[in-house]
């Protein structure tokens, strides 16, 4: 009987193939991440798939860019629907040819769902990072995962349940960011980096990374931050019910001249859309205008963690830069817009099950962050919750604090390394 070498062995074997695609920013962080993580077990390793800058810098070859299925909204993507079609047409082809050990979709599920079921037929081991909101909506979809899917990787412990209702194998991971986010943010460091006057008021803007975000959101953010530096504001009394009950402040406006606007963009391309918005703002308010001048606003690229523990308050899209502003610990005003038709079919349909929009509230069981939504986001009304945000009491803000601090904690797991776990156990080089 041949004495087999075990090195000789192992180098015989052809390196593993692992298939990735994400379809935005936060999947390109999540996919970068994990990539990283799957590296330190199999070191010889093949990536590629649909990627950002992100996973190309980890070392995944991006047969198409990430941002190719950056849509968003049922509208949106009804009209890109041709384009994304062909795509996901042609990355069958190319995934069947290649022949992966495992697929991983990162988030994206109308995208990811319809190819994950096509590999997973043909033999290929399936795994869908970042579950579907089924907490929120269409709960129907989890059991439609396991036809597509052989594993779901949650990064909320409310996930899991709901899954396993549907006989659908899903695994609590935690969340990367909340991996990543100290539990103590450091708000004077993260000033000093980013050259923000130590007491100064900063508020922190985020209209989304998408440039279709960007196009509707950001005169409305630029519009409601002119009338706090003007100081035209509505009376606490135009804030919502709930909002004057969970948040009492001492209603004190913001010292315009002291306040500083700090604009976090997710690169070059949404950084140059934000910057045309603004030089159209900047002709209608004179108040913006003095803010360019005087050089109080600031626009910085890929270093949205930093931004925010910088500020004092957050308006923001609703998002992951919502899960981002809990785990900086700062006040934040969620406000969205989407598509008429979007909204129309949501409303029609009963579509939302949750009362919640946006995650914070979500894993709070309550407003943690005032929603301002569709007819809801208005310059004037964002204004007027800003400035209780910005003007928020010493009690208020400790009371906030604790919650977002329980919540880090539950969230804080090691996330990386765990999905890594649940995709090797699949791969057919764990049994060997």
């Amino acid at each position: 009987m041949a004495i087999v070498d075990p090195v000789e062995h192992a180098l015989s074997k052809p390196p593993l193939r692992i298939a990735l695609v994400a379809g935005e920013a936060s999947g390109d962080l999540l996919g970068a991440e994990l990539i990283d993580a799957l590296r330190r077990r199999w070191p010889a390793a093949q990536f590629a798939g649909v990627a950002g800058e992100r996973m190309r810098e980890a070392g995944c070859e991006a047969w198409w860019p990430a941002d190719a299925l950056a849509v968003m909204g049922l509208a949106e993507v009804i009209r890109h629907l041709p384009r994304l079609l062909r795509l996901r047409r042609d990355l069958s082809r190319r995934l069947l040819a290649w022949r992966p050990d495992v697929f991983v979709g990162i988030d994206a599920p109308d995208f990811n769902l319809r190819l994950e079921r096509m590999l997973r037929m043909r033999g290929i081991p399936t795994v869908h990072y970042v579950s579907p909101s089924v907490w929120a909506w269409r709960e129907q979809r989890a059991a439609r995962m396991g036809a597509s899917a052989r594993r779901v990787l949650c990064l909320f412990p409310m996930e899991p349940p709901i899954y396993e209702r549907h006989g659908v194998d899903a695994v609590f991971v935690g969340h990367p960011l909340a991996d990543r986010a100290p539990l103590e943010p450091d708000r004077d460091a993260a000033r000093e980096r980013l050259g923000l006057p130590p007491h100064a008021r900063v508020l922190a803007l985020l209209p989304g990374s998408r440039l279709s975000e960007i196009d509707r959101l950001a005169p409305v953010f630029l519009g409601a931050a002119a009338l706090l530096l003007a100081d035209r504001v509505l009376a606490p009394a135009g804030a919502t019910a709930v909002t004057q009950a969970t948040y009492p402040s001492v209603h004190s406006v913001p010292d315009s001249p002291n306040l500083h606007i700090i604009v976090p963009l997710a690169d070059a391309r949404t950084r140059q859309r934000f910057q045309s918005v603004l030089a159209d703002e900047v002709t209608r308010s004179d108040d913006l205008a003095r803010l360019v001048r005087e050089t109080r606003l600031h626009l910085v690229e890929r270093d949205t963690a930093t931004a925010l523990v910088a500020a004092d308050a957050v308006l923001l899209a609703s998002g992951t830069a919502a899960l981002e502003a809990l785990l900086a610990r700062r006040p934040a005003v969620i406000a969205y817009i989407v598509a008429p038709l979007t909204a129309w079919l949501v409303r029609r349909f009963g579509l939302i099950k949750s009362r919640y929009f946006s995650l914070p509230n979500v894993l709070a069981g309550g407003e943690l962050m005032p929603e301002l939504l569709q007819e809801a986001c208005t310059a004037e009304r964002i204004a007027a919750v800003l400035r209780e945000q910005l003007s928020l009491s010493p009690a208020a803000l400790a009371d906030f604090d604790a919650r977002c601090d329980a919540i880090h904690r539950s969230l804080r797991c090691n996330a990386s390394e765990r999905a890594a776990d649940a995709i090797s156990a699949l791969l057919p080089q764990a049994s060997t």
